[in-house]
């Protein structure tokens, strides 16, 4: 069984954002979350990368990186693997398949046994990812479904994730996902800011993913998303 069937909450940690004043990754790893997920959209380098993973990889909650590039791509026994986002509805293949069989090409340090693929539906038109995939975000909650189900059983992806980027998504689009797929883990990333908002995207997916939160609001704001997807759960 794969970790994340049983996760409930993870917090993605962009390596060109800073910390709140005054916080730490200490406080960050011991919020209750059940991994930490590094990666970005811009500005990602491997030396930005290494800094945060060695950091995160002091304490005890699975840490992996979320490569948007073969630049940011970073070895370490600190990590607990590698996430890789394939863009299903990008309009650039690049996101698809492009930079994957670049990395493949031109990294020798890969382990493939700890490299696990996400099958990203991006679906919030003004987000980076969206303009940086050049991403199709308007689809209708079965055409969602069609993805995660394809995704699932053609692919055979055991991570559907549903992308809104910086803000709150359609819960009839991630119930739709959930629904299509048999044993796939859903996550959910968008605009949570707070227990209601965790609490009603986890209702609907497997995992909800807490990204700009930590950096904007702080650990305090971060363990209030934690007790909400925790209680839907």
């Amino acid at each position: 069984m794969h970790p994340w069937a049983e996760w409930n909450h993870v917090v993605k940690l962009d390596p060109d954002k800073p910390l709140q004043e005054g916080e730490s990754f200490e406080a960050i790893a011991s919020s209750g979350t059940d991994a930490i997920a590094i990666g970005g959209t811009t500005g990602m380098t491997e030396e930005k990368m290494a800094h945060v993973v060695e950091a995160c990889g002091r304490y005890d909650v699975p840490v992996f990186i979320e490569p948007s590039h073969l630049g940011a791509v970073y070895h370490s026994a600190a990590l607990s693997g590698y996430l890789v986002p394939v863009v299903l509805n990008a309009g650039d293949p690049t996101w698809i398949t492009g930079a994957h069989k670049e990395w493949a090409r031109l990294d020798t340090q890969i382990d493939w046994e700890q490299t696990h693929p996400e099958a990203y539906i991006i679906l919030n038109g003004e987000s980076a990812a969206a303009t940086y995939t050049d991403a199709n975000t308007e689809l209708a909650p079965d055409e969602v479904g069609a993805y995660a189900r394809m995704a699932e059983q053609l692919l055979g992806q055991s991570i559907i994730y549903i992308e809104y980027s910086g803000r709150l998504g359609d819960p009839a689009a991630v119930k739709a996902a959930a629904a299509a797929v048999e044993e796939a883990t859903v996550f959910y990333g968008g605009g949570i800011h707070d227990y209601d908002s965790a609490h009603q995207m986890a209702t609907a997916a497997d995992v909800v993913i807490v990204g700009n939160l930590v950096h904007d609001k702080g650990t305090a704001a971060l363990r209030e998303t934690v007790r909400g997807a925790s209680d839907a759960s």
